[in-house]
């Protein structure tokens, strides 16, 4: 199958217009990502505490700034995840200084304080865990197993908890206590006992995530250490299958695609991450793969037509390779344009590298990688003549 076929598209002849172009935007990436730090770094490289809390309504993103501010955790960042009707925040506070624990119970502290001023003294279903929450059973015991046999009892009461907090998991929150009435363990007695003695408090940590600052330091160094590498080895690699001047050709092109993706990822506000590095590299390969495709057919042309120019050449094989090059594009922008709509929020920043790579990747291994090396060849060539 074949989109194209016999075309005789110049694009040698515009090379100069889209190396301007390209140049325009590398620079206006560096600028966004670097000069007006628009990156949004993650907590695995900045450090610190990352939380994901549910409320039982709308939460209101000024007061809970607010109540951070007032547990000294100014600096911290907070956004609406997932769908607005499920009323979750993603909460990240700056590294605490002197502890590796971060500031998870300063920050559940504080909400409690504001929120369930209502439950002070009692048990919060939506804060404790299965743990807790048998142990609390277990002394009341409101199923009147007695202390004849202690084991039994314990057992008894840890799978009523463990039924509750499946209940819990399910929601992400327990609206109200009368919600467990029918599951299965959970008595009139059990009921009664948690009536009296606990209380579903108005918010749950769904997730949380600490990192040290000298970890996050490590990863930071370790995650540009991995794409520049990559980097290295892809012009390694090319250079040694192929010519130093395709290598050249295909490094200025990985660069322009990483560089470029990092700009408008940083205008997009996605999380820059551990994922997103995975992302980067796979544009990295992806990008060289179609650089290699279209070097091997310039290098089978050069044998079968070694005087015809280098300009010449380049613009045969990439219109012979223009529907292979759009047909695997194509399709990959599909596959990846569906994850990027469908993936749901946790991969939406790694599917949107994707998305970019791939469509930056095509554009550059016709108008950055092969210009590139028509430039390279004619400034060596101008080099041995004088």
């Amino acid at each position: 199958m074949e989109f194209f076929r016999d075309t005789k598209f110049d694009f040698m002849g515009v090379r100069q217009i889209f190396l301007v172009l390209s140049s325009l935007a590398f620079v206006a990436a560096l600028v966004v990502t670097f000069g007006l730090s628009r990156l949004n770094i993650g907590i695995d490289f900045a450090g610190g505490t990352q939380l994901t809390l549910k409320f039982d309504g709308e939460p209101e993103l000024d007061r809970l700034r607010g109540l951070l501010a007032e547990a000294n955790l100014e600096g911290s960042q907070i956004q609406r995840f997932g769908d607005p009707a499920l009323n979750e925040v993603i909460i990240k506070t700056p590294i605490v200084e002197g502890t590796e624990e971060g500031s998870r119970s300063v920050v559940e502290e504080r909400f409690n304080q504001a929120y369930n001023a209502d439950g002070a003294g009692r048990f919060d279903l939506n804060r404790q865990g299965t743990t807790a929450l048998a142990s609390l059973l277990e002394g009341a015991d409101p199923d009147a197993l007695g202390d004849d046999d202690p084991v039994a009892r314990r057992d008894h009461y840890e799978e009523i908890a463990s039924s509750i907090m499946t209940v819990r998991q399910a929601d992400g929150l327990l609206t109200s206590i009368d919600v467990l009435s029918g599951q299965e363990g959970v008595s009139e007695a059990v009921l009664s006992t948690l009536r009296e003695q606990a209380y579903a408090g108005s918010f749950s940590v769904l997730a949380a995530e600490n990192v040290g600052p000298q970890i996050g330091s490590e990863l930071r160094v370790k995650g540009v250490l991995a794409v520049v590498f990559s980097l290295v080895g892809m012009l390694s690699y090319i250079w040694y299958r192929f010519e130093l001047r395709f290598g050249i050709g295909a490094l200025a092109a990985l660069v322009h695609d990483v560089v470029i993706c990092l700009g408008l990822y940083a205008l997009a506000g996605y999380e820059f991450n551990l994922t997103t590095i995975a992302a980067f590299l796979t544009v990295v390969g992806y990008s060289v793969n179609d650089s290699v495709v279209v070097f091997d057919r310039v290098r089978e042309n050069l044998r079968r037509s070694r005087r015809d120019p280098l300009e010449k050449t380049l613009n045969v094989s990439l219109n012979q390779t223009l529907s292979r090059t759009v047909l695997t594009s194509g399709t990959t922008l599909l596959a990846v344009g569906s994850l990027f709509a469908f993936g749901g929020e946790v991969i939406r920043g790694l599917a949107f590298v994707l998305l970019v790579g791939v469509f930056i990747g095509t554009y550059s291994s016709i108008f950055v990688a092969s210009p590139i090396v028509l430039l390279w060849q004619q400034r060596v060539t101008a080099r041995r003549s004088a």
